[in-house]
């Protein structure tokens, strides 16, 4: 049986982990279409990642691969390989960027790469992104208000100027306080632009061919921290951003900065988590505390979007979401210790 004919038995299908879950992603490969990796959330040194995907036969999650991972992963994120034919790499945040290679006997770590010029310890990362249009390239956020651009091939920082040590080139001083996350554009042809939000309310954009400069093509009006980012995967005009403990997700069009484009406004509760769907520029999906996944249709921009066009309400307060990109009609939600897909 193959996976389509599994995925349209059910509607919704759901695994319990032995911990609480954060972050969660999909498998971009694609002959390994509904797996999935997830990292614990434990507040002391001993977490875990597990990898999971659909049983062609029952129907049901297989735990294909846990391993250890010390703090609990602030992300992580298969290689963006549609093709399969890079190795099958795993990366994830916390204290290092870490890649994995995943193989038939299991997960072993790769490779650990260490930002900082001076220690053995670095600030802890917050968040990464790996280039889709060129998958040597990853960049992390970091809590000490920079960025890094890393080209996994030599495991070195990437940038203009010659490196200073074995593993990284010179740091990018992203935004005034802490760097939340970084996200590469999707646009053809744009491998070097990506951005960046923080602590200091603002979203940036940066060219790594002129890394000197940036452009803030938004501000928060009352400061407040900015979460997460994420590029329209269709669009690359447009990018979505939402603040610290606010309801509220914020639709930008870099052509005019400044000013949301528009504003979804229904969530109840502080927004976790925003996916834009990977094969259609005017849906995204929005998932926070109210227990609510939105689905939305923004193709009416400018003019005020209302209402969601499909709602879900899970068991527990969701705190990340992820669309996948194999399998459009399917999106991944983490509440809890559970995680669940639900076709869309």
């Amino acid at each position: 049986m193959s996976m389509p004919e599994i995925s349209r038995k059910k509607e919704i299908y759901k695994y319990e982990a032995p911990w609480n879950l954060y972050s969660m992603n999909w498998s971009i490969r694609p002959d390994k279409g509904f797996r999935l990796a997830f990292g614990s959330f434990i507040e002391e040194y001993n977490n875990k990642v597990q990898i999971v995907s659909l049983d062609n036969d029952d129907a049901d999650f297989v735990v294909r691969s846990t391993f250890d991972h010390p703090y609990p992963t602030t992300k992580l994120m298969w290689i963006p390989d549609g093709k399969g034919i890079y190795p099958d790499l795993l990366a994830t945040s916390g204290d290092y960027l870490r890649l994995w290679r995943v193989g038939d006997e299991g997960t072993k770590l790769e490779c650990l790469l260490n930002n900082s010029m001076n220690s053995d310890f670095c600030a802890p990362l917050t968040s990464f992104d790996w280039n889709e249009i060129d998958p040597n390239i990853i960049g992390t956020s970091s809590i000490d208000t920079t960025c890094t651009i890393w080209n996994i091939e030599t495991g070195r920082a990437i940038s203009r100027s010659t490196p200073v040590s074995g593993r990284i080139a010179t740091q990018l001083i992203a935004h005034d306080n802490e760097v939340y996350d970084i996200a590469f554009s999707r646009a053809s042809g744009g491998r070097e632009i990506f951005a960046s939000v923080g602590a200091d309310g603002s979203v940036r954009m940066f060219d790594l061919r002129h890394l000197e400069h940036s452009t803030i093509i938004y501000e928060d009006q009352a400061h407040a921290a900015l979460l997460r980012l994420c590029w329209n995967k269709q669009d690359a005009n447009y990018l979505a951003t939402f603040a610290l403990d606010n309801c509220d997700v914020i639709i930008l069009d870099i052509r005019v900065p400044c000013t949301p484009v528009a504003r979804l406004s229904n969530h109840r509760a502080s927004v976790n988590g925003i996916a834009w769907a990977p094969h259609s520029s005017c849906h995204i999906c929005t998932a926070a505390d109210d227990k609510q996944a939105l689905i939305w249709d923004i193709q009416k921009m400018p003019r005020a979007i209302e209402d969601p066009i499909l709602a879900y309400t899970a068991k527990g307060e969701i705190n990340q979401i992820q669309w996948s990109s194999t399998q459009p009609d399917w999106i991944a939600i983490c509440y809890s210790n559970c995680l669940e897909i639900l076709r869309v």
